[in-house]
């Protein structure tokens, strides 16, 4: 009974609003991962698994955040609506088949609908050498670029990030830490709003990444609310074998229903 009481207790943590249970939206989804929270106004660390929150794995579409910030600070794009010319085609098997994202389009779109074809073509004029400038001065991800045989290295290789990098990369943003322009913050931060409220503003993005036999999905941002700032990066990872048809949704649902019993979230 100890045992089980002592366990019992571990799947816990206590905030501000009380106790949460981290690992029941995980187990209602019938997946593993973890969510990494920040807590700004209290400065406070909040994990699902923490140990899990240090590994490091690639960032799949969550990379756009600071793509963006990097193709606008470079001058490669001039605002959120400059619009990039439809290649013609792409590798749906790498991708998948998504006819919606077949057309020119704009960066603000490209960002709200991950058109992964869109941030390839800026990132073969921005150069390898010129990204690795900015991830050191971004202590952003471990900067192994190796691996990628084309542009994509943050769907494809060894370069990789860890939730709690990811959260502290946020923070970093948010508080416009880091070596852009006034301009080029306020236009991503634009585009990240994802929910609206009387109440709170999220900004967020999501990233899946089939690399290496796994699926692994992140939805990373932060909610902010009149009295404090909450930063949030939840990872799932699961075999490509194992199918889970939710495995899409429940990076958000995961962390909604989280950030709803700390009350963060209506």
């Amino acid at each position: 009974m100890l045992v089980k009481i002592v366990l019992f207790c571990l799947l816990l943590t206590t905030t501000a609003f009380g106790q949460v249970d981290l690992q029941k939206p995980f187990r209602e989804c019938g997946i593993e991962g973890s969510t990494t929270i920040y807590d700004y106004k209290n400065k406070k660390w909040i994990y699902s698994n923490e140990a899990d929150s240090q590994i490091p794995t690639l960032p799949a579409s969550t990379f756009k955040i600071i793509n963006s910030l990097i193709v606008l600070e470079t001058g490669v794009v001039r605002d959120e609506n400059e619009v990039v010319p439809w290649v013609g085609k792409t590798d749906t098997v790498l991708y998948g088949y998504r006819p919606d994202i077949y057309h020119d389009m704009s960066i603000k779109e490209a960002f709200e609908k991950s058109a992964g074809w869109v941030y390839v073509e800026l990132a073969k004029k921005i150069g390898k050498e010129r990204y690795l400038d900015y991830l050191k001065r971004c202590g952003y991800g471990n900067q192994d670029l190796a691996g990628s045989e084309g542009a994509d290295f943050w769907n494809f290789g060894n370069f990789a990030i860890s939730p709690a990098n990811q959260v502290t990369f946020l923070r970093d943003f948010y508080e416009e830490k880091l070596p852009f322009s006034k301009r080029t913050y306020e236009i991503v931060k634009r585009i990240m709003v994802t929910e609206r409220t009387n109440d709170y503003t999220l900004r967020a993005k999501t990233g899946w990444t089939r690399y290496g036999g796994k699926d692994t999905g992140w939805w990373v941002g932060y909610v902010e609310r009149q009295d404090n700032v909450y930063f949030f990066a939840t990872r799932l990872i699961k075999p490509r074998s194992t199918p889970n048809r939710r495995f899409g949704a429940c990076r958000l649902d995961i962390t909604k229903a989280i950030l709803r019993q700390m009350q963060v979230l209506d």
